[in-house]
This record gives structure tokens, C-alpha cells and sequence, in this order.
């Protein structure tokens, strides 16, 4: 990476802020975003944690990699899909940095927008008391667009992230975490999330966020069927 890609990050001092463990979400838009959000947090002493699909595991030699690393996978859609929020918040409480992708796949909408979040870095948020940072990226799609296999890494692309100040979710504090509460603040976090890449992209975000489950589009605002 640091070879191979230019960087233009700021704000990535705001993750040394002290010792203790957060969580950081970041928007997905490419299978070559994770070496990127990993180099940031390598360089900010937080090694990083990911939350990932379990499916990724069983890729050769990546699987091993991801395993030995202490990853944690994620089944997605199964009755073991609450052990990942489970292991997430130990490694929140024990000092580390989880890596939510709240989306919770490359995102879908036709212009690399933030989909809406599934409500896993809220309730690890919640649980946890610790702080959630917005990381947004733009760069890794021009190495590897979304869904396509390609690797063109030459002329060298420059890595844009912006680190935003932790989501205030101090609303939603001593709450039941039902799921409206969730909805909620997983909207809040994805909207500080979308404002990040909204600078990085000195653009405008639509003002309906794609919805993958209805491969739609439905108010930012509404969050009635979404699924956790």
C-alpha cells in the first residue's frame, strides 16, 4: 500500500484519542477498501478487527490470514449471527478496534453512495458505551470496482479517507435496545458516515439512501421493515 497507493487522510489522529477500545464504521466500495481502512488504523496504532463475512474465511490462504489475525466472522441471515455482536462488543470492552462495514456488503447504489446500515455498530455502540467513528473512503473503486475482478493499480491511485468525530449517540443512552432505538441510531451513524464521504467527494448524497433488501430506494428518515 504505501508502495503502490498515495494517501490524502485527515482526521486520523482523532483515533488515538486514548487507550480504550472503539468502533469504526466505514462506507464499503470496493474489495480493495479493507487493505486501505487497515493501513490508516495500522499507522494510528489501532489494529484493526474486522467484522467479515464467514464466507471470506474459507477462502484459501486469505481465510488463514484473516484467522490468525483474530478477525471475526459473521454469519449473516443464521441463529449464530448474534455471536459476531457478541465477540465484537468483548473486543470493544477489552481495548480493541472493531471495524463494523454497517452496510454489511460493497454497497449497491448506483453511484457508490451509503446503502442503509444494519444495526450491528449501534448495538456494539450501545453495549459498549465506547465511541463509534465515521471513516469515509474513496479511491480503493478505482483499483477495484465494485463487483468486478480487476486489479489495475497502475498509474498509482490516491487513498482519500476522512476520520470524523465520534457519532453522538448520547440519545439514545440508558435505553432498551429495541429495535426502533437501533434504527435509530443506525441512522445517525450512517448519516455522519455519508457527511464524511459528502466532503471527500465535494458532492451532494441523494436524499433517499438505497435500501438493498427492497433493491430500492426508501426515505433516510424511514425505517420501518428494515432488517437488523
Amino acid at each position: 500500500m504505501m508502495l503502490l497507493t498515495k494517501r490524502d487522510w485527515r482526521g486520523a489522529e482523532k483515533l488515538e484519542a486514548d487507550g480504550a477500545g472503539i468502533i469504526v464504521v466505514t462506507n464499503h466500495i470496493s474489495w480493495f477498501d479493507p487493505l486501505t481502512i487497515a493501513l490508516v488504523l495500522w499507522n494510528s496504532d489501532r489494529p484493526p478487527r474486522f467484522l467479515a463475512k464467514e464466507s471470506v474465511f474459507r477462502v484459501p490462504v486469505v481465510g488463514a490470514v484473516i484467522t490468525s489475525a483474530g478477525q471475526i466472522k459473521v454469519y449473516r441471515e443464521t441463529a449464530n449471527a448474534i455471536d459476531a455482536v457478541r465477540d465484537a462488543i468483548s473486543a470493544v470492552e477489552a481495548g480493541e478496534c472493531v471495524v463494523v462495514y454497517p452496510e454489511g456488503t460493497i454497497t449497491r447504489d448506483p453511484d457508490l453512495w451509503p446503502m442503509e446500515g444494519k444495526t450491528g455498530a449501534a448495538r456494539i455502540a450501545l453495549a459498549t458505551g465506547r465511541p463509534v467513528f465515521p471513516v469515509a473512503m474513496w479511491g480503493p473503486q478505482e483499483v477495484m470496482r465494485p463487483y468486478r475482478k480487476e486489479f489495475r493499480i497502475f498509474p498509482r491511485k490516491t487513498m482519500r479517507v476522512r476520520v470524523g468525530d465520534p457519532v453522538d449517540l448520547s440519545a439514545f443512552a440508558g435505553r432498551e435496545l429495541d429495535a426502533d432505538t437501533l434504527h435509530a441510531a443506525s441512522d445517525r451513524i450512517m448519516d455522519a458516515l455519508t457527511a464524511e464521504l459528502v466532503e471527500i467527494r465535494k458532492a451532494s448524497a441523494p436524499t433517499h439512501r438505497f435500501a438493498m433488501e427492497r433493491k430500492t430506494t426508501t426515505d433516510t428518515t424511514n425505517t420501518e421493515g428494515e432488517q437488523t
